[in-house]
């Protein structure tokens, strides 16, 4: 998948700046896509360029202008048609730490221990930002209230997902650093 996608899908939110833009990828679509705000921009770009998006000027008095992005039919229907289609393969974990713990025997254990308590630290900090935004989309409805009664659940969905990613991270981290720990003796 290219960041196309994620560029429309953000769109379906409405109109929204490039600042706007990658201020969502941070909160929301981060739990699934990572981009830098200059790949953003590139895309945003290429798909004006395309025909997939609109773009207008926003004059601003004590601010720079600022370009404000629209999905057009084009890129809803492009957007609705991948939606449609199957991914090409299952996600693969591609994972420097993991490949650091596959060749930790022999190495520092202080080391080791220290990479997965900083990968605990951000995958609770993550955890944390995903269950703000949650509070903030439910607005102190209930879930099911939420995914029977809101406009748009696809969303809600996908953080569910990075919820569920980073809490699997955490108990990873716990179980990592319970058989160091345990090994400690050893070596």
């Amino acid at each position: 998948m290219s960041l196309k996608y994620a560029v429309l899908a953000a769109l379906l939110e409405g109109e929204a700046s490039g600042y706007e833009l990658s201020k969502v990828f941070d909160v929301s679509l981060a739990n699934f896509w990572a981009s830098t705000p200059q790949q953003l921009y590139r895309e945003l770009e290429r798909l004006a360029r395309d025909g997939l998006i609109e773009a207008r000027m926003v004059r601003q008095e004590r601010r720079p202008d600022k370009r404000m992005f629209t999905l057009t039919e084009a890129g809803r229907q492009d957007l609705h048609a991948f939606a449609a289609t199957p991914p090409r393969r299952p996600t693969a974990i591609r994972d420097e730490l993991l490949i650091k713990i596959q060749a930790m025997d022999g190495a520092e254990p202080g080391a080791t221990r220290a990479l997965v308590e900083e990968r605990e630290a951000w995958a609770r900090g993550k955890l944390a930002r995903y269950r703000r935004v949650r509070e903030r989309l439910l607005a102190g409805r209930g879930e099911e209230e939420y995914l029977r009664e809101a406009d748009r659940v696809g969303p809600y969905l996908t953080l569910m997902g990075g919820i569920a990613f980073e809490e699997e991270n955490v108990r990873w981290c716990e179980r990592v650093l319970a058989v160091l720990k345990q090994r400690a003796p050893l070596g």
